[in-house]
């Protein structure tokens, strides 16, 4: 604090600082100065090290229906504005525009001028083509929950900048889920003065609960302990439990890009209705859901950002689903780099660019081997879709119905642009394609930050306006009493949640049109075992479900199944092995998690054998230290 205020001088009007999080933030009377100056803060930043903020101090703040008054009468009417959200928490004022691009200094927009009429700062963000109801909730409770956000801010900020105890570092990591298995993602990395929890997932296939969440009883944590939890990516394998530690205590920060943010509200909300509905005990609820909006702190990819006395966190690429990170920890004063992958794909899609490799130093890997085996090669894209073009060709021609069970993120955003553009070019046949459950939700979130896709469709997106999710085949179902309409007689594609059977509008489009031959089941993403999609997979022809009267009947299963490879957002056997050629300099251990047993001891080996690297493969409840 010493070297930041001898570092600013009076002109600024600085009244405070104060810790925000991982942040320094500089509270100011002035904040023109500060901006036009801004070589004052890139040396403070220098200086210290540390990541530091420009806020406008709380005396100079219009009341917020005044400053939001302000900002409707100077908003460029190009700008196409639709949302004007204020974080009194922050003294920040979130405008979501349709065409952002109108509001950048480049284009002549004088954003300083409406921060001094205003008193607020501005973020500026690209608005969702469709309302999105989680993205009105997390509003709504970062707006109710303002003071506690504050303490929390607060809070984290004293205990990442507080003093070491020790100068030298030990690092050690706890796996408490997904090794040798797909399912519960979560690793307790420990250091000398920290304790992060990387990941907090749920095992859908899993028959009981000890094998259904991370084993934190194992590790003896007291949440009160932990630093951090840092998520890779939204799937529910990787974050779905993450409610269940704040109803047992926790009160610490949840770091996460800024996609995963919402995309991980979306699926949590889903999963407690789902329990609602079917009447089963709930691991959490909507309160608790609320507890990790109040809680998570997003960071861009790229910055480097403290979570502890001795840990930095980098946030990059991972090209698997929208905002999916590798989780780069630097520990101590460079005495160790850790990445771990979470899931990635180490090659371009339809969606994003290619997962990140680049980094200056890492010693240890932690690499997700989901496609671990020799035989995972997948056919190349021209290859895949046309055997999507076959499958559902064969299906339609006949009359029938290809029902594709699709994760909401990710993999239906993929497959809706792959068949828009098959159908456009007259490679598909013309049907009616059909949606339901939270795909639109998640396919607006996907609009509201073009940032994160691929670079043709940032620029479609950003620059070109154009909304690649839009077009004349797609009809969404938005309620259950709707879904005769993709039910009615003739053929038709319907996309449904969940991507593995597991609840959601799928099972009952399955129920309906499992039994007929002339329909097809269409399966484009991984099915975890013990998933009922793993199991129909496997070639169970008959499932069991509940009628409204709450008796069970016996589904028979007689349509057509079918898989078909190279959709997946997890990289293939060439590219987990190209990904770890890549890095340099060369590691100095791997450890492999996130797969079926076999791959994980093959991928293991292979690694070992050709790298030359140290290579393990630990099950759940194993503690190794790596430094």
């Amino acid at each position: 604090m010493g070297i930041v205020l001898q570092n600013i001088p009076k002109e600024a009007g600085i009244t405070r600082v104060e810790y925000e999080g991982p942040k320094i933030a500089l509270y100011t009377k002035n904040p023109r100065f500060l901006y036009e100056n801004n070589q004052i803060i890139s040396n403070i930043v220098n200086s210290i090290k540390k990541r530091v903020v420009v806020r406008a101090d709380k005396s100079i703040r219009k009341p917020e229906s005044e400053a939001k008054d302000i900002l409707s009468d100077n908003l460029p009417d190009e700008a196409k504005v639709s949302g004007i959200i204020a974080d009194t928490a922050l003294g920040e004022i979130l405008i979501e525009a349709n065409d952002p691009q109108f509001l950048v200094i480049d284009k002549g927009f004088d954003q300083l001028s409406l921060i001094e009429k205003t008193g607020w700062m501005l973020k500026i963000k690209k608005a969702p083509h469709i309302p999105s109801p989680t993205l009105q909730t997390i509003y709504h409770t970062i707006k109710a929950g303002s003071d506690e956000r504050e303490r929390i801010y607060k809070q984290t900020g004293e205990k990442i900048f507080r003093s070491r105890l020790v100068s030298d570092s030990e690092v050690s990591i706890h796996t408490l889920g997904g090794f040798q298995e797909v399912g519960r993602s979560s690793i307790l990395v420990k250091s000398s003065e920290s304790k992060i929890l990387l990941d907090c997932g749920i095992h859908p296939g899993a028959k009981n609960p000890r094998d259904a969440y991370p084993r934190l009883d194992w590790a003896d944590i007291d949440l009160g302990d932990l630093d951090a939890v840092v998520l890779s990516h939204a799937h529910m394998d990787h974050q779905g439990f993450l409610p269940a530690l704040f109803k047992y205590g926790y009160d610490g920060p949840v770091y996460c890009s800024e996609p995963t943010f919402p995309l991980m509200i979306l699926l949590q909300s889903d999963f407690v209705k789902l329990a609602s509905m079917e009447g089963t005990s709930q691991l959490y609820d909507m309160k608790d859901v609320r507890e990790v909006i109040k809680h998570c702190i997003t960071i861009p990819y790229g910055v480097v950002t403290d979570v502890s006395p001795d840990v930095k966190l980098v946030l990059n690429n991972a090209g698997h689903i929208l905002g999916s990170s590798t989780i780069h920890l630097h520990i101590g004063e460079g005495a160790h780099n850790l990445v771990y992958t979470g899931d990635f794909k180490y090659a371009m899609t339809s969606l994003f660019d290619s997962a990140s490799w680049n980094y200056p130093r890492v010693e240890t890997l932690i690499m997700e081997s989901t496609y671990g085996a020799k035989e995972d090669i997948m056919p190349n894209k021209e290859e895949v879709e046309m055997s999507l073009v076959h499958s559902i060709n064969q299906t339609l021609k006949e009359g029938g119905k290809v029902l594709i069970p699709t994760p909401a993120v990710g993999r239906s955003q993929e497959i809706l642009l792959i068949l828009d553009g098959l159908m456009k070019k007259g490679l598909l046949t013309e049907s009616p394609i059909f949606t339901e459950g939270m795909i639109s939700d998640a396919t607006a979130i996907h609009v509201a930050y073009p940032d994160y896709l691929s670079r043709d469709l940032r620029k479609k997106i950003g620059e070109q306006g154009e909304n690649p999710f839009i077009s004349e085949y797609f009809t969404t179902i938005d309620h259950p009493s709707n879904r005769s309409e993709a039910l009615q007689e003739g053929p038709a594609i319907i996309m449904a949640t969940s991507g593995m059977l597991e609840g959601g509008p799928v099972v009952e489009y399955l129920a309906e049109l499992a039994p007929s031959e002339k329909n097809k089941i269409l399966f484009v993403s991984y099915q975890i075992s013990g998933t009922l999609g793993r199991r129909i997979l496997d070639g169970a022809r008959q499932f069991n479900r509940p009628n409204e009267d709450g008796k069970i009947r016996i589904v028979d299963v007689h349509c057509n199944i079918e898989r078909i490879e190279g959709f997946s957002g997890h990289s293939d056997y060439n590219q987990l092995m190209r990904y770890v050629s890549r890095l340099r300099p060369k590691l100095k251990q791997v450890i492999i998690n996130h797969g079926e047993k076999r791959k994980v001891e093959n991928m293991a080996y292979t690694i070992s054998r050709l790298f030359r690297i140290p290579t393990y493969n630990p099950m759940v409840l194993e503690a190794l230290k790596i430094y």
